[in-house]
Order: C-alpha cells, then sequence, then structure tokens
C-alpha cells in the first residue's frame, strides 16, 4: 500500500475534517495547548531572561536553567504530572511543554541583552538614563530580534512536541494518529500518515510565521548587519 498518497487522500476529505473529533477540532486542541505552554514559557523565560542580561550577571544560572529543562524528557514528564493532583487533560501537557518552552526564550533574551554594544550603553548612561530607562531605551530594542527569535524557536518546538498529548488524554493532533494506530496498521495506515502530515505543515507554517515576525521586528540597519556576516567569508576580518 502506499500509505503516503492514501494519507493525502484522507486528508481530501472534508468529513475527516468536520466530524466531532475531526482534524479541525483536533488542530484547535493543538493550537490551543501550544498557545497557552508558550505564554507561559514567555512569563517565565523571557523576565528572567531580561533581567540577567541586563544586570551582567548570571550567564551560569542561564546555562544551568537551560540545560536542565533541555534535559527532561517531555513524554517522562507527561507520564508523570498526570500521577500527581494535577491530573490527566490538557493541563499536564501545557505545564510540560511550557517546561520546554523556557530554554530558548531564556537563552535568547540573556543573549539579545548582553549582544548590545557597551560602548553604545556607556553613551546612554553618559546622556543621564537611568538603569530602568537605558533597559527600556536601548538595551530591548535592540535585543528584540533575539527575543523574536526565542519566541519562533519556541513556538516551533511546542507545536511539534504537542503531539504527545495523546498519551494523557490532551486532545490535539496526535489523537488522530493514535487512532488510526488503534485501527491497525492496514486499515489506519492513511490516518497515521494524514495525522503525521497535519502536524509537519502545522509546524511549517508556524515557522513562516514567526521568521516573516521576527523580520519585521528586525530594524532595517540590524538586517544589513546580519547580510554582512552571513555574506563575509569564514576567516576573514
Amino acid at each position: 500500500m502506499n500509505y503516503f498518497k492514501d494519507g493525502l487522500v484522507w486528508l481530501n476529505d472534508p468529513l475527516n475534517w468536520t466530524n466531532p473529533g475531526g482534524l479541525l477540532d483536533r488542530l484547535g486542541e493543538h493550537l490551543e495547548i501550544t498557545f497557552w505552554a508558550v505564554l507561559i514559557g514567555c512569563l517565565i523565560g523571557l523576565p528572567l531572561g531580561i533581567w540577567l542580561g541586563h544586570r551582567g550577571r548570571g550567564g551560569g544560572v542561564v546555562v544551568t536553567v537551560a540545560n536542565l529543562t533541555r534535559a527532561l524528557p517531555t513524554l517522562a514528564l507527561l507520564t508523570i504530572l498526570p500521577l500527581t493532583p494535577i491530573g490527566f487533560g490538557k493541563l499536564p501537557v501545557i505545564i510540560a511543554l511550557a517546561i520546554f518552552a523556557i530554554p530558548p526564550l531564556l537563552a535568547n533574551a540573556y543573549t539579545g541583552l548582553r549582544s548590545v554594544d557597551p560602548e553604545t550603553k556607556e553613551a546612554a548612561i553618559g546622556m543621564g538614563l537611568s538603569g530602568g530607562q537605558l533597559l527600556r531605551r536601548v538595551e530591548l530594542p535592540l535585543a528584540v530580534p533575539y527575543l523574536a527569535s526565542g519566541l519562533r524557536t519556541a513556538a516551533v518546538q511546542v507545536v511539534a512536541t504537542a503531539t504527545l498529548a495523546t498519551f494523557v488524554n490532551g486532545g490535539g493532533l496526535g489523537q488522530i494518529i493514535t487512532a488510526g494506530f488503534g485501527l491497525g496498521i492496514n486499515v489506519g495506515g492513511n490516518q497515521i500518515v494524514a495525522g503525521g502530515i497535519a502536524v509537519v505543515l502545522l509546524a511549517l507554517l508556524v515557522e513562516a510565521v514567526f521568521a516573516g515576525v521576527e523580520r519585521l521586528v528586525t530594524p532595517r540597519p540590524l538586517r544589513t548587519v546580519r547580510r554582512r556576516r552571513v555574506a563575509r567569508p569564514v576567516g576573514t576580518t
């Protein structure tokens, strides 16, 4: 059997989209899980990274926290959290994915603040800017491309990993895949492939959208600098 072709046929059937528990319902659940997980990750990772980057300290803390959270297997968290008072459903999935989203947000926020030219900061301080004004008017605007890049990475990672929500009855596009496995590979192979294609396409769409946002929020002079760095041969000065 050509499962890929059959998967495309399955996706082309309107009933598979509109029936209860179909692709539209599962897509909505997937996006809801992703939104809340990334939002919580932003509320934790971005302020911490910005604060540490502004202070110019805590690089070791950022590396340690990022490595620890990366080392935590998401599937293991999804297995453990439902056994706590949190229970099954979307909440343990959102918590696990929020933990997964923190490292790129934290690391990029810290790197963005630390990448601001020290001479630029000294000039701003010399003009009488306070620490808070320096952060708001100089450091954050120049760090916006890094913040957007961290958000882009976190969103794509969470979209792809949210497929595991099906293991704790959390919904999402993973339900399409597991339902196909429940039918058996000979009967549900097309549905399994269709679910996988849907996840891949959603991840690519999120990547494209956030790449566009990242470009829009990057000031034009910084875009020029980045292009020059890319065009410069390796090893030149």
